[in-house]
């Protein structure tokens, strides 16, 4: 394997009886990247995440992610990532600190490194007032800023993110963004999917799934320029519609 790539897709395929949700998918991502993976709710893309992440088995293909492969080392693929869902990943009857102490738990850090862990994101996030408080009770944009940080306390190899600003007022978004940047900057690569066109303008490559294949893949600049178009919402409507 390339080192240099953390992801790396061959040909995959997912089928449900005679249905084709991902076809004969082909790509890969290197490492620190932020890799926009976009597509119309049903175009394929989070059952093509949801294989990556070893959730589900790939009917056909070949998918190597973080030097694991997809068919006989999902639990190894599941130590090695982040994952943040589109559903808000914390529980709500817990603290903040809780919630912390528990993830750091799940991911099988030491009681020493979660009580570090714990202080570092409370002290990055500003979140010294409110750490005793129930995760319930924080805005959606909280929520959200510390699912992501939660997702990143192991400091996995990769993060997924799946549709992370969903729901969130613009400044929120444009602060999580600001977020992802850091993570890739330290050398995590960010695999994110959505649906707001602007945030394509974010990432370093973008992939637009439409009906279970990738249509297009490059950087948002030569996609513009390939499809004549002045922003990522042109790129995508013109895909859509063939």
């Amino acid at each position: 394997m390339n080192t240099n790539k953390v992801i790396q897709v061959g040909g995959l395929t997912k089928m449900f009886g005679d249905f084709t949700a991902v076809n004969t998918i082909t790509f890969d991502v290197e490492k620190g990247e932020i890799f926009g993976f976009l597509g119309a709710n049903g175009a394929g893309k989070t059952t093509a995440m949801k294989m990556l992440i070893g959730i589900s088995k790939p009917t056909s293909g070949n998918a190597n992610v973080a030097g694991f492969d997809v068919f006989t080392n999902a639990e190894d693929i599941k130590k090695n990532i982040g994952y943040m869902s589109q559903k808000f990943a914390l529980y709500d009857d817990l603290t903040v600190k809780e919630n912390i102490t528990f993830f750091g738990g799940i991911y099988g850090l030491s009681r020493a490194k979660i009580k570090k862990k714990s202080k570092e994101l409370i002290d990055e996030l500003g979140l010294k007032d409110v750490a005793g408080h129930l995760v319930g009770s924080l805005p959606l944009g909280w929520k959200q800023k510390i699912s992501f940080s939660v997702a990143l306390l192991h400091e996995p190899k990769i993060v997924f993110l799946d549709e992370p600003t969903g729901g969130v007022d613009p400044i929120t978004r444009r602060q999580f963004w600001e977020m992802i940047y850091k993570a890739a900057d330290e050398g995590t690569t960010v695999f994110v999917t959505t649906h707001y066109m602007d945030e394509a303008e974010y990432c370093h490559r973008v992939s637009i799934m439409v009906n279970g294949k990738i249509e297009a893949l490059d950087t948002p600049k030569k996609l513009k320029e390939q499809f004549k178009a002045e922003n990522m919402n042109e790129v995508f409507l013109k895909l859509a519609r063939g």
